[in-house]
């Protein structure tokens, strides 16, 4: 399925719309993360420093503006969602001994394994106790379920990778845990923050979640067609790591079974710089980028389609910008 090319979309932008509400949060994070330690300040302001676009707690204000106005609880519920999600790359980082995160040395890299561990471990505490000043127990579940998916399909991954043999079916269940799971969180959880309509809380979960498949979607794609420079860590390293993504497993299905065991040979191995470039050519052969692109885009237009129980707003325009701008990012 393929989507008509949307104008370039900037995101700055969009942000800027949102300017007081994004104030409003990152008031509310600051306060959600001090502590009276020294060492986790330290990090603390560090990871602020460093927490990236903040797309994730945009995306709780627009879901919440969507269907409702924005009250203490939407800064709340957007701030644990960052929580929640730094704790993730922080532990993943110690997980894939990673040194880079968004172009700067990781907290592992900085301050060891130790500390990486034991500041993810405070950042997921501090996102349950927010949890809890929200008085919602369904805040709570969805978070602690949101936890358990983002293990879970990094545990798959994990499990599936040793191997080498990653189905497509295992691929999207991956992404859904990994990504799609937090996404999708972060949009319900805005529709709930505003709004006591169930149909809202559902609508934009599973807006959340078709947005999760297509963004991780595109960030495979960038790990094949991005520069480090650009994109802040090191391109092919889903390759070097040995996990098998879209546009692998699709050329996989249509490449000879000679051809599979010589580039599982070169994973297994461990793929260098030069490996890299053939295993890139091998992709691009059988159509794997293609498919990947035509799949993001599928998602993409799903993520769309379940806002169109809603007005014509400007909100809604911004969300469908965003989705745009999910596609059309290229770091």
């Amino acid at each position: 399925m393929k989507t008509t090319t949307s104008a370039k979309v900037n995101i700055a932008a969009i942000k800027k719309a949102f300017q007081l509400e994004l104030d409003e949060y990152n008031s509310t994070f600051k306060t959600i993360m001090s502590s009276n330690i020294k060492l986790i300040d330290t990090i603390a302001k560090y990871v602020v420093k460093h927490k990236g676009k903040n797309i994730r707690p945009l995306l709780v204000i627009m879901s919440g503006k969507l269907v409702g106005e924005p009250t203490p609880d939407t800064y709340i519920v957007a701030s644990i969602i960052e929580l929640l999600h730094s704790a993730s790359l922080i532990h993943d980082d110690v997980v894939d001994d990673a040194n880079i995160r968004r172009g700067f040395p990781s907290i592992n890299a900085v301050w060891k394994n130790k500390v990486a561990v034991l500041m993810g471990d405070y950042l997921l505490s501090k996102c349950l106790i927010g949890a809890t000043k929200t008085g919602q127990l369904e805040v709570f579940n969805i978070l602690s379920d949101t936890a358990k998916r983002l293990a879970k399909g990094e545990l798959l991954q994990i499990e599936r990778s040793r191997k080498l043999n990653i189905t497509e079916t295992d691929y999207f269940q991956i992404i859904s845990d990994k990504t799609a799971a937090l996404i999708s969180a972060a949009a319900e959880l805005g529709a709930r923050s505003t709004s006591v309509n169930s149909r809202d809380h559902e609508n934009l979960r599973q807006f959340g979640e078709y947005l999760g498949i297509s963004f991780q979607i595109k960030d495979d794609l960038i790990d094949y067609l991005g520069s480090q420079k650009l994109v802040g860590k090191p391109i092919g390293n889903d390759l070097k790591e040995k996990k098998l993504t879209l546009p692998l497993i699709h050329a996989f299905k249509h490449a000879s079974q000679k051809e599979i065991k010589s580039i599982k040979r070169t994973l297994k191995r461990g793929a260098k710089s030069k490996d890299i470039s053939q295993i890139i050519k091998f992709v691009s052969q059988y159509k794997g980028i293609e498919y990947a692109i035509d799949k993001q885009n599928e998602y993409a237009l799903k993520a769309k389609n379940t806002l169109s129980d809603y007005p014509d707003s400007f909100t809604k325009d911004s969300l469908i910008k965003f989705v745009d701008y999910i596609t059309q990012r290229n770091k």
